[in-house]
Order: structure tokens, then C-alpha cells, then sequence
């Protein structure tokens, strides 16, 4: 099970962590994902990692912004969000790709699993 956690309300141009814990099962040789979803959008790829952690994709308002970063040892998962903007507002999920080993890159969600819960960011202007 995957638990998204480090939402919150934060002002434009401030900065947050996000961190994804699985537990109860280890994702260490998968390509992990953040998504998000804004109210009345669809979900979408914020950015994904490979499982060794090597490479990193991110979707274009990410890009220079945020940061995906794992830690397999304490099957964890992070996203760094600097110079945050009000439409980054959204709920946040990690997600766990469907097959172990496999680069996605910057994949759908048909492509990963395991949601779990998400955290909502809210940026104010």
C-alpha cells in the first residue's frame, strides 16, 4: 500500500516535500510515478524514476521546478516542489509501475498501479 504525505497549503513561490511510503511490499525494482489531479481534471504524470534511480522524467510544467528522488533502502519516494504556483493546486499521488524492472518514462496512469491515497496541495497566490 502506497501513502502519500507532506501536502498542505503553501503560498506561491514557496517550496514543499512530498513523500510516498510504501508499506507492506517493497518497490525497489520499480519505476515509481507522482500524478496529480486538480478538481475537474484529469489525472496526469507530474514526473517518474526509474528503480535505480538513475533517470528521471517529468512533465513539462515540472520540469526546472520539481524534483523526484527515491530511496530504496527505506522504500521511499520524494518530490521536491520549489517555486510552486497556484495551478500547481491539486491532490498528489504516487503510484507503483505495473511491471518491476521496466523504464515507462513519463507514462500514464494506465502504466502504474497501486495508488493509494493522495495528499492535496493547495498554493494561494
Amino acid at each position: 500500500q502506497l501513502q502519500a504525505s507532506g501536502g498542505g497549503m503553501v503560498q506561491a513561490g514557496g517550496s514543499l516535500r512530498l513523500s510516498c511510503n510504501a508499506s507492506g511490499r517493497t518497490i525497489t525494482r520499480y519505476m515509481m510515478g507522482w500524478f496529480r489531479q486538480a478538481p475537474g481534471k484529469e489525472r496526469e504524470a507530474v514526473a517518474t524514476i526509474t528503480w535505480t534511480g538513475k533517470i528521471t522524467y517529468y512533465a513539462d510544467f515540472a520540469k526546472g521546478r520539481f524534483t523526484i528522488s527515491r530511496d530504496n533502502a527505506s522504500n521511499k519516494v520524494f518530490l521536491q516542489m520549489d517555486s510552486l504556483k497556484p495551478e500547481d493546486t491539486a491532490i498528489y499521488y504516487c503510484a507503483v509501475a505495473a511491471s518491476s524492472i521496466r523504464d515507462y518514462g513519463l507514462a500514464g496512469e494506465n502504466s502504474f498501479r497501486s495508488w493509494g491515497q493522495g495528499t492535496q496541495l493547495t498554493v494561494s497566490s
